[in-house]
């Protein structure tokens, strides 16, 4: 199974690149087996549209705008984002990734099985550095990863 851990955010404007930070996390901290790709999709948009449909399992890592406290992770299927059940994000991107995926849907390439985890970002203020609160969730998100990859028989260790 070819799988994609695509991070999506602005790394200049703190919070919102908390996608793009996580995908250095995970890179720094844990090895995957060679079926898993870790994708620093930055703001491309739809500029990264193919890296989503050759995969067929995509883990997408975002901020979004949602009840909640900054840090406060929630979990979205790809049904939440074709039936427009999840929230409009709070974001720069030129496009997001809810538009992304409903291109791919239409063009029949969008993957079967499409998780977003989105969090709820503290601050959207100049800066190349995440809250608090949002540093803090980075090992939450990666037990979260690694639980799902392993439940699939994939691997994904912690570094030594």
């Amino acid at each position: 199974m070819n799988v994609l851990i695509f991070g999506a955010g602005n790394l200049l404007l703190s919070d919102e690149g908390f996608g793009v930070h996580a995908i250095r996390y995970l890179a720094d901290n844990y090895r995957f087996d060679d079926t898993v790709e870790l994708y620093d999709g930055g703001t491309l948009g739809f500029m990264a549209s193919h890296k989503l449909e050759e995969a067929q399992r995509v883990f997408m890592i975002d901020v979004v705008t949602t009840p909640g406290e900054p840090g406060q992770l929630h979990r979205f299927e790809k049904d939440d984002f074709i039936l427009r059940r999840i929230p409009i994000k709070m974001s720069p991107h030129q496009l997001g990734i809810q538009e992304m995926l409903l291109l791919s849907e239409i063009r029949g390439r969008c993957p079967e099985k499409v998780t977003l985890f989105g969090v709820v970002p503290g601050s959207l203020a100049a800066g190349v550095e995440l809250t608090q609160p949002l540093a803090a969730r980075l090992p939450e998100l990666a037990g979260l990863l690694q639980r799902e990859l392993q439940a699939a028989g994939i691997r994904m260790e912690r570094r030594p």
